[in-house]
């Protein structure tokens, strides 16, 4: 058994992948002919399903077309295998890459440690898969989405939300997507230093809404391991996006990753309320303050009326500080529910969004590191099957 397969003509390739393999990855590299890609497919199959990879890598000097041709099979019979094409970064051959089964594409120029680390990601990548298989034979489970929401600004939901993210890329590699839906003002490009090339705006049109292989294309990928979905560039945009396309992207998104985190703009806005429609869990963010915590109550009495609230949800105070003036038990009363996750106030939290480098994906050790994990953790499957009562399923006003 071998976790790598490799089929490039390319022996300096191959060094350099070998290289990577004997740096820090546990495992052997089988190494196939390029020509065993044409004719029949029978053997390589065979040789695959003997071999049974974590990962599938077609090298430089192979036609696109014979590796797409193998990969589409591949992702068939061997979903668990991830599939990376190295070639060069090209729109048109990423979008038909990604509807053939490829998981991932690399660079021919790339170096050894790059090469490392993308191999990295393709293994974990190939777990997830593997454990959501033997979880679920034979069907495809709807991923959590969890909406993160504030009636009010100003409150660090966005700081929450992408640390929520990467901290749950942790759990599930390449499985957890964050979609910016403050469609005006976003900051989860920001927040995550990307540069995205498409938007929300890209991703509920045209064939994006029939073809999810096409939507994926929209996505960005994050140093950390998961995908975003980022706001338009164009405040005057958000008015091209309907409640209805939002209702049909997040429920795109659940069938093909297993978290989808949702930051919400300040308020109860359309895109919001169509959002929370589909959230199968809410986290409420509220500051340590007065407006904050009455904000969030008038909030919360106004989606209990209209039947909007999702079933389980999760309180996070941000910002805590005793000297405020308020405690924590101040602050339920007012809610009528309890605070489940309270981070402190925290001078390497501000840091880190400022570098757009969110807490979690650099370990920093401080105190909010510690409770941002804690509100991770509650989104652990085997976490939440033991500890179904810390979840507060019922409503949180009365």
């Amino acid at each position: 058994m071998s976790r790598f397969v490799l089929i490039t003509p390319s022996s300096e390739f191959e060094q350099k992948v070998r290289l990577a393999v004997a740096g820090g990855l546990q495992g052997h590299v089988k190494s196939l002919p390029a020509s065993i890609l044409t004719g029949d497919m029978d053997p390589l199959l065979e040789q695959l399903a003997l071999e049974r990879p974590e990962v599938l890598l077609f090298g430089p000097g192979i036609p696109v077309e014979d590796a797409l041709r193998l990969a589409v099979v591949v992702d068939v019979k061997f979903p668990e295998v991830s599939v990376v094409l190295v070639h060069d970064d090209q729109p048109e051959i990423a979008l038909q890459a990604m509807r053939s089964g490829v998981r991932d594409i690399l660079s021919p120029l790339a170096d050894v440690p790059s090469i490392r680390a993308q191999l990295e990601r393709a293994c974990q990548a190939s777990a997830s898969r593997q454990r959501t298989g033997e979880q679920h034979p034979g069907q495809k489970q709807s991923g959590l989405v969890i909406g993160v929401f504030s009636p009010k600004g100003g409150v660090g939901k966005t700081t929450i939300a992408t640390n929520l993210a990467v901290g749950l890329g942790k759990i599930a590699p390449m499985s957890v997507v964050i979609v910016d839906l403050d469609l005006q003002f976003g900051d989860v490009a920001t927040g995550l230093y990307l540069n995205p090339e498409y938007s929300v705006l890209d991703a509920v049109s045209g064939a994006a809404t029939q073809d999810s292989m096409v939507l994926k294309a929209f996505l960005t990928a994050h140093p950390s391991g998961v995908y975003a979905l980022c706001g338009p560039r164009n405040p005057a945009d958000a008015d091209r996006v309907t409640s209805e396309q939002i209702t049909r992207l997040l429920q795109q998104l659940a069938l093909e990753f297993r978290y989808v985190v949702v930051d919400t703009g300040p308020g109860l806005t359309e895109p919001s309320l169509a959002a929370m429609e589909q959230c199968t869990d809410a986290v409420w963010v509220t500051g340590m303050d007065v407006p904050s915590v009455r904000g969030l109550r008038t909030g919360l009495d106004v989606l209990h009326q209209l039947n909007l609230l999702p079933e389980t949800r999760h309180v996070v105070l941000n910002f805590a500080d005793t000297r405020t003036g308020l405690s924590v038990q101040d602050i339920e009363a007012t809610l009528g529910a309890p605070v489940d996750v309270s981070i402190p106030r925290s001078r390497a939290l501000t840091l880190a969004t400022n570098r757009g480098v969110p807490l979690l994906q650099d370990k920093v050790r401080d105190p909010a590191t510690k409770s941002l994990t804690e509100l991770v953790q509650r989104f652990d499957h085997a976490w939440r099957a033991a500890s179904q009562r810390k979840l507060h399923r019922r409503v949180v006003v009365r």
